[in-house]
């Protein structure tokens, strides 16, 4: 489950609700896809924006249209108190494990954070991924800090940053993390632009954005990797550089497929919850356009 390809969906949605089938149908499609493990709740899915009932709702749905492909639940919250209780609400439905970022509006210390995973991880029966992600949490983890989290008995996996493009540079760093952590603790890369570059340095898993949306594109560069054909695997990822582009160019990931999703009809206009924007005119133009530069479907 938390090795190969963990696939992020959106949660498409207006100001009057989740487009409950939209959802559904692009947890199916990753199905059929058989990626490895379907991310629901993470950035990608909104998570911060939505409520208890919501979050419920949306975790429903994942695994009721997931089949037998493992669901990762997102239970990020500003309080451990709120925390806990969502962590609940995603087992008690079936959740194969869930996903875990500090997130605070003041900054936290390290001892804040780890006692907040440790209370965390007394709460659950299934495996925690740590979901380290500075650009949302605005709090960076030290390796030791990974350390000493990763000794927790449900952590089984930590979803670091985007690593370096140099491929010695980005083994360096994975290395020196995984000396740190239990045998039994996947490292899993984001940050689609990278992910190549990080599977072929060592990490197990590719926590995806694209694979949300484009799964059988994802996991063509996945699977190079998992058989060690890393020299197609990183021609896999550079033959994408037009989209990886629009990441960069667009202020990162989400704006950039969830505009991508409203183009090719899997979910209708607006699919964001505001004051978030897909794109439109020129912007959307471009997205358009490197879509069908691309053959992406």
């Amino acid at each position: 489950m938390l090795t190969g390809l963990s696939a992020f969906p959106l949660t498409p949605m207006n100001e009057q609700g989740i487009h409950e089938d939209e959802f559904s149908g692009l947890v199916e499609r990753l199905a059929k896809a058989q990626v490895n493990s379907i991310g629901v709740l993470g950035s990608t899915g909104s998570y911060a924006y939505l409520n208890r009932e919501e979050r419920a709702r949306v975790t429903q749905l994942a695994i009721e249209s997931a089949g037998d492909i493992p669901v990762i639940i997102g239970i990020g919250a500003m309080r451990t108190r709120d925390v806990l209780t969502l962590a609940e609400d995603a087992q008690k439905v079936g959740a194969s494990g869930v996903l875990l970022a500090p997130v605070s509006y003041q900054t936290l210390a390290d001892d804040e954070v780890f006692s907040h995973y440790e209370t965390v991880c007394r709460s659950l029966s299934v495996p925690l991924c740590v979901y380290d992600n500075p650009g949302t949490t605005h709090f960076t983890f030290s390796d030791e800090l990974h350390g000493r989290i990763a000794q927790l008995p449900q952590v089984r996996s930590i979803k670091i940053p985007p690593v370096s493009m140099n491929p010695n540079a980005a083994r360096e760093r994975v290395d020196r993390l995984r000396a740190l952590i239990p045998e039994d603790v996947t490292l899993g890369i984001s940050g689609d632009v990278v992910a190549a570059t990080g599977l072929t340095a060592g990490c197990d898993s590719w926590y995806s954005v694209l694979g949300g949306l484009f799964p059988e594109t994802a996991l063509a560069i996945t699977r190079s990797a998992q058989a060690g054909d890393f020299k197609t695997a990183l021609r896999l990822s550079d033959q994408l550089e037009p989209f990886w582009a629009l990441y960069r160019e667009y202020g990162g990931s989400l704006r950039v497929i969830a505009t991508a999703a409203e183009i090719l009809g899997k979910v209708s206009t607006p699919c964001l919850p505001l004051p978030l924007n897909t794109f439109q005119g020129s912007q959307r133009a471009r997205v358009e356009q490197v879509i069908e530069e691309l053959e992406l479907r």
